[in-house]
């Protein structure tokens, strides 16, 4: 179309010995991240056979490389050129495509979400209204990060924006339901965190036993569902 813009292709460092790094920007911002998780999914499909994994971030993407594949002095520059030639491609500039949304059930308020009320409160609303704002967004898994699953979700209503406690708490329970600032995200197990907890989920999102461990991927899309106590007793999956 006249007058659309292509987004500068992301910038490519090295990252240790068997990684690089591609820079898409430098904050936190949906478009921005839309296009890190685009990348990761054309590289994945292309499927070069020196890929071992990819790491997405919110506006970075860690390739990460089996240089002994790679019969040359530098294979990391081999790899870099390799990118360099393939980042203009369209997928790269784009949108992920998948439409898929994954539900999690939680149970607001209560002794599982004890800052429900206050986060309310700042907001100027009534703690039905709470849960109904954040039900009813649709979120997209940015990256994981701070613990083994941990889900920073964006698409969280500027209304609910709430910043961290001044104190993190000792200890929040596995299955937490949090906001910090403009994101939301689930604690994956049990420890210390400064995020406001407005719920928790009975669902598992980190379990080293399982295929994959992390429930939740980097470029998934999900939303919340609330749910009653006796749906939550009956779906606990930390007490299984």
């Amino acid at each position: 179309m006249p007058g659309d813009t292509v987004p500068a292709a992301p910038a490519i460092e090295r990252l240790g010995d068997g990684a690089l790094l591609l820079r898409f920007g430098d904050h936190i911002d949906a478009t921005v991240n839309r296009r890190v998780h685009a990348c990761a999914q054309a590289l994945r499909a292309c499927a070069p056979p020196w890929l071992l994994d990819l790491t997405p971030a919110y506006a970075s993407l860690a390739v990460h490389v089996d240089v002994a594949c790679i019969d040359r002095d530098d294979p990391l520059s081999v790899v870099q050129r390799w990118l360099e030639d393939r980042l203009a491609m369209a997928a790269c500039a784009g949108a992920a495509t998948s439409t898929a949304v994954f539900e999690i059930p939680v149970l607001y308020g209560g002794d599982g979400g004890p800052d429900l009320a206050s986060v309310a409160a700042r907001a100027g609303i009534e703690t039905d209204a709470a849960i109904a704002l954040h039900s009813a967004a649709a979120y997209t898994v940015a990256m994981l990060g701070f613990a083994p699953g941990f889900p920073y979700l964006l698409g969280l209503d500027p209304r609910l924006h709430t910043a961290r406690h001044a104190t993190p708490r000792a200890r929040i329970a596995a299955g937490s339901v949090g906001i910090g600032g403009a994101q939301t995200g689930i604690y994956p197990a049990a420890g210390p965190g400064g995020w406001q907890i407005i719920g928790r989920t009975p669902l598992r999102l980190f379990d080293a036993t399982r295929q994959p461990p992390a429930l939740l991927a980097p470029g998934q899309c999900v939303r919340f569902v609330a749910i009653d106590a006796d749906t939550f007793t009956a779906r606990d999956e930390h007490t299984r």
